[in-house]
């Protein structure tokens, strides 16, 4: 009869044996059998991919992985909004800034008292020259109607002295244009210091463009002959007719 060698197993299980005792090759009995079936599902469970862990504990170390890249996906853009917001934030103190220097300097204060003055004594000393040329250009019409009908040597002397001192009157109502060049000059400065803060903060929000994507419709709501005046053409002003034109209408 055949001599199968015991595993130690065996000999934990049923004590040890002499090795030369026979014991038969088919009859293994059950508890072999179930040995060999406990060994199986060790080796097994050894090698599946969890490495021996349950498979609800695998789940949950799968579950929290996934929601640990979820939290650092929105812990980024947490940061890219905060970074936006110190943005925003440091525009809108640097606007703060801009209408404060515009209020305290251009809109509000002694500045803006100076543009109001300014303006109405071009406009009063613009009237008051024209009035003055006006009537010393009429007084030269009649001196010189009347130097034509008479015959008088010093009557005609008299009446080109007046004439003349007429001529020196228009002369010096013509110095206007100079204080009114001045005056100009003084409320164009403070619209040029105006412009420019406000251009500082049309770029702080992004540009002209930007500003022109929020501007509303232009609506020309004048009506009657107030629709039709444009006032005078500037330089670079379309939309104007031009002397030629005009004369080309009645040539």
């Amino acid at each position: 009869m055949p001599v199968r060698k015991r595993f130690r197993i065996e000999e934990i299980q049923y004590g040890s044996m002499p090795e030369t005792e026979a014991v038969p090759a088919g009859d293994v009995g059950p508890m072999h059998t179930e040995i060999m079936t406990e060994l199986r599902a060790i080796r097994a469970q050894m090698a599946a991919p969890a490495s021996g862990v349950p498979d609800d504990t695998a789940a949950d170390i799968g579950e929290a992985q996934a929601l640990l890249q979820t939290y650092r996906a929105q812990i980024e853009q947490c940061e890219k909004l905060k970074i936006e917001l110190d943005l925003i934030h440091e525009a809108i103190n640097r606007t703060k800034q801009e209408i404060a220097v515009l209020h305290g300097k251009s809109f509000n204060g002694d500045e803006m008292s100076k543009v109001t003055g300014e303006l109405g004594a071009v406009v009063g000393g613009t009237e008051e020259a024209t009035q003055q040329i006006l009537e010393a250009a009429e007084a030269i019409d009649q001196a010189a109607s009347a130097m034509s009908k008479i015959t008088s040597p010093d009557q005609q002397a008299q009446l080109s002295e007046e004439i003349q001192d007429r001529v020196v009157a228009i002369f010096e109502a013509c110095n206007f244009q100079d204080l009114t060049g001045q005056r100009i000059s003084k409320v164009m400065n403070t619209m040029r210091f105006i412009e420019h803060h406000i251009n500082v903060m049309m770029e702080i929000w992004g540009g002209v463009d930007a500003i022109k994507a929020h501007a509303p419709a232009v609506i020309d709501d004048r009506v009657g002959d107030a629709r039709l005046l444009n006032g005078p053409k500037g330089l670079d002003d379309d939309g104007h007719a031009s002397q030629d034109d005009i004369d080309a209408m009645f040539g």
